[in-house]
């Protein structure tokens, strides 16, 4: 039943009158916010308070025929529920409305008690924009909206100063009493199910009149005038940005937001309806593309979407871009709004990028880094780096480096050696005086379990730990590293490099417990009654595959992993006599060479694939050959030979092709061409698997056809909600970039899942960065310049140890391989999708962005607002009866010269 008295107070506070045209009615969300705490008794009172002229109880009274007792509480309750400001003023209290927003409907949600009790609220908060906002389209002049975006102050430190409106510390100069409050926007966002992950506690700052009121009535706790910049610091390290509401004339508000554009409800302005001039700023974000490196970092920081990468490299046939349509001269309705802003944010322009950042699996600013390498600053170099992966001397020393696949230097002569000056730049994390340690972000008490101590599962800890969750993570063995420590031989990747990097972890807080399987030694029934919310499995493909041909039990033959396990372990492993290694790949590569270190007999691979179709990387095989390794190609076994129960031989036979017409693995053999080999030793190294153990027991974790385990392909959340898992156990095996990049995203999702409301998905950045075409670009004005490659140590003595000989660029080198980089990437900016907030000039290391002052607008009091408007919606009005007729002209000329087609 509708509560007429307080649909009378709703139309009251929206200034319209019941029956009039802009009357708000019971499915309105100015009536639906107020139904649930708003009783008809103080409607009745509440129907006397006027916008911006404080009442005393006093006078209320006499105008709504109650006592001063009375009234004097039914106006308390409305100012705790929302509806009214108070203050203390002259020594009495006073309460006055304020508009609905910013204002009154803020003030509501803030109220954390009732909005629990009431979701509604929060509901009504949230539709209340998106019901009203469509019609300020084009409406507002720029600096006139209801909310406005503060630049940064360090972003326009550079500006000469025009208008001191536009710096923060003015306005928390200027007051001497500050209070705090969760983030009203994000606080609806999260009763909705609909968090974003930036969370609500304590980022909105309130001052003065404001301030009173929200310290008065609970919503806000005091602080000082130095916490509140503090408050201020830290939202500009999380990359959020500042608004004010806007109402009250040049250089006055009574609050401070800071805002992310995926849940804030002034910012959507921007985001869904494209209506930019309603909250921006005068300023506008420019690139200097010479001194751009696409790292990316802006882009993905921008609130608003407003940055994406392109590239800067001269195009054969440049491409034309589509001029857009804005709201100031169009009409504007739900086809020309982005409704899916939240899912759909792009990070890349539609011609692509730098072919480096895209190809990389965990989408590191590669020329970014190569650009601070070239500059010396390598701390820096290895800080960027940081941001996408935390283990960079460990990839220095084993990655496939795809990214030097797709190199567009490669197409001038050779490509970057990108993995060899990220090996030099991460030397530092080698050494404790100079290694670099992200600081902690924040601090939770949320416990977070992660099984599996391998790249995905330490990844996953270490951005969790950043976060400031208290992290622990288990591991079956006695050491930590995964198959980085055990499925990698030293002489590619030593123990002590995994070890240094693995310290930076204990320094973030990351606590690890070896020598426990959890699913046998604790179960996750026990974890979660210790207290961990949430579980990220990462125990990788650690088991070896068998052929499932006759004679694989005999003695002699062992897999793999099996194999580089026990020598990384420590064991004493003999092995004596021929050698076969059967496989292609990488860790079959490893397989052999790792023998000729403790085998001087003969060490011979067999694989099903031809020299060109070999899946382990050139230069792995390379190195086999080197080492004397021989390398049989097209021959699959078909059975292992044994005597007395150990093996003797293996029968192959001619492998014909390898895949089917789709590429799918699906080999054919010619059965009568075979030959068999002798051998003491058969290691059968074709894949790897992966052994659950007791882990996924009593749980509702389902696992593909493949024994890996099902996840969603975004968020990584398994069927059991608290269990998330990546790495090789939900990809198969892959490479460390590649497990790395997941431990990030499962990060990401594990922050949101702990904190109630928080969605997995909506306000996530999808990294679907793609390459630029290098068809299309003009490469013939380059010199060539030789490729530096670093000196081997001992390169002779190869096979005579597990040391890594392989050595780094000297700085000279350094220095001259950076100076390769094409530079192919920069970043594009939408220069009326930005609202100048300056985020994206605290993320650049590069000073390649800047704000500029584009518009000269300060805001005005509210009583002087409405003229402004209609006269502006007046000239817009004409602008878009003007283009009617020129677009009506335009389709008939197109029309009438269109080519005959009959």
């Amino acid at each position: 039943m509708v509560k007429e008295k307080v649909l009378d107070l709703a139309n009251h506070i929206n200034r319209s009158k019941r029956g009039s045209k802009s009357e708000i009615k019971p499915k309105d969300p100015e009536y639906i916010i107020l139904e649930p705490v708003v009783s008809d008794e103080m409607a009745e009172v509440g129907i006397y308070l006027e916008l911006r002229k404080p009442k005393s109880a006093e006078e209320v009274a006499k105008l709504c025929g109650k006592s001063v007792e009375e009234t004097s509480k039914l106006l308390w309750d409305l100012a705790v529920v929302g509806v009214c400001f108070v203050n203390e003023i002259d020594g009495v209290d006073k309460y006055w409305l304020e508009t609905w927003i910013p204002g009154v409907m803020e003030m509501m949600v803030n109220n954390k008690e009732n909005v629990k009790k009431h979701p509604q609220i929060a509901e009504a908060f949230e539709a209340y924009g998106r019901v009203r906002g469509p019609k300020t389209a084009g409406n507002f002049p720029v600096g006139k909206g209801l909310m406005r975006v503060i630049p940064i102050e360090q972003s326009i430190e550079a500006e000469t100063r025009r208008a001191s409106y536009e710096e923060v510390s003015k306005y928390l100069n200027e007051n001497e009493i500050f209070s705090v409050s969760d983030c009203a926007c994000r606080t609806a966002r999260e009763v909705m199910g609909e968090g974003c992950g930036h969370l609500k506690e304590d980022m909105c700052i309130q001052m003065g009149h404001a301030a009173e009121y929200y310290i008065r009535t609970g919503r806000g706790r005091k602080i000082s005038r130095e916490e509140a910049f503090e408050i201020i610091k830290k939202a500009e390290a999380n990359g959020l940005v500042h608004q004010i509401p806007n109402t009250e004339g040049p250089g006055k508000t009574h609050a401070i937001c800071n805002c992310c554009g995926c849940s804030c409800l002034s910012l959507r302005t921007a985001e869904m309806f494209l209506n930019t001039d309603m909250i921006r700023s005068n300023y506008v974000a420019k690139v200097d593309k010479d001194k751009c490196v696409a790292c990316g970092e802006c882009v993905e920081n921008c609130q608003v979407n407003a940055l994406k990468l392109g590239q800067k490299l001269c195009m054969k046939t440049p491409i034309l871009e589509k001029k857009r349509e804005l709201p100031y001269d169009t009409e504007w309705g739900p086809d020309k709004w982005n409704i899916d802003y939240r899912i759909n944010r792009k990070v890349v322009v539609d011609t692509g990028t730098s072919p480096c950042k895209a190809e990389c699996p965990a989408h590191i600013g590669i020329q970014g880094y190569i650009k601070l390498a070239s500059q010396g600053r390598y701390t820096e170099a290895l800080e960027l780096i940081k941001h996408e992966n935390p283990f960079p001397a460990v990839c220095g020393r084993i990655c496939p480096r795809k990214c030097e696949s797709a190199c567009t230097r490669g197409d001038v002569d050779d490509p970057i050696a990108i993995d060899d000056i990220k090996k030099f730049i991460a030397q530092q994390d080698l050494n404790k005086e100079f290694r670099y340690v992200p600081e902690v972000k924040n601090q939770y008490t949320n416990k977070i379990a992660i099984i599996g101590a391998g790249p995905s599962g330490l990844s996953c800890a270490f951005y969790l730990a950043i976060d400031g969750y208290k992290v622990t993570v288990f591991e079956r063995q006695k050491s930590l590293g995964g198959m980085l420590k055990f499925g990698i031989p030293s002489f590619r990747l030593e123990k002590d490099v995994v070890n240094a990097e693995i310290d930076i972890l204990k320094e973030l807080g990351v606590e690890f417990k070896t020598n426990i399987e959890v699913g046998k030694d604790v179960t996750l029934n026990d974890l979660r009654s210790e207290g961990f919310e949430a579980f990220y499995f990462a125990i990788g493909a650690q088991k070896g595959r068998s052929l499932g041909i006759e004679g694989e039990e005999a003695e002699g033959v062992i897999t793999g992993v099996e194999f580089l396990q026990k020598i990384n372990l420590g064991e004493d492993l003999k092995m004596e006599g021929k050698v076969i290694v059967i496989g292609g790949g990488n860790v079959a590569i490893d397989v052999a060479r790792t023998a000729t270190r403790i085998n001087t007999s003969d060490i011979s691979m067999y694989c099903l694939e031809s020299r060109d179709e070999m899946p382990a990387l050139e230069e792995e095989i390379e190195e086999a050959l080197s080492e004397g390794i021989s390398i049989n190609n097209s021959w699959g076994p078909k059975r292992v030979l044994q005597e007395n129960g150990k093996v003797v031989g293996v029968e192959f036979k001619k492998c014909i092709s390898v895949f089917d017409e789709n590429r799918r693995f699906s080999p054919k053999f010619d059965e009568n061409e075979t030959k068999v080999v002798e051998a003491e030793n058969v290691i059968i190294s074709v894949g790897q698997g992966i052994d659950w153990g007791e882990l996924l027991e009593d749980t509702k974790v389902q696992l593909n056809p493949n024994n890996t385990i099902k996840v969603d392909q975004v968020t990584l959340q398994t069927d059991e909600a608290d269990i998330f898992a990546g790495g090789d156990s939900v990809t198969g095996p892959r490479f460390a970039i590649d497990a790395i990049a997941l431990g990030k995203e499962g990060a990401i999702s594990i922050h949101r899942y702990v904190h109630p409301g928080q969605s997995l998905i909506l306000g996530r950045t999808k990294r679907d960065y793609r390459p630029l075409d290098k068809n299309n670009l003009d490469l013939g004005g380059y010199d060539r310049m030789p490729r530096q490659r670093a000196e081997h140590i001992g390169e002779n003595r190869s096979k005579e140890t597990f040391k890594d000989l392989r050595g780094t660029f000297t700085e000279e080198q350094l220095k001259k391989e950076t100076e390769r980089c094409l530079g192919c990437g920069a970043t594009v900016v939408d220069e009326y999708q930005c609202v100048g907030c300056g985020v994206c000039t605290t993320k650049c290391k590069y000073d390649a962005i800047k704000l500029e002052r584009v518009y000269d607008s300060a805001s005005v009091d509210l009583s002087e607002l409405k003229p402004i408007i209609i006269k502006h919606a007046l000239k817009r009005k004409v602008r878009i009866a003007v283009k009617k007729p020129v677009r009506k002209l335009k389709s008939i000329f197109l029309s009438e010269n269109a080519p005959d087609k009959r």
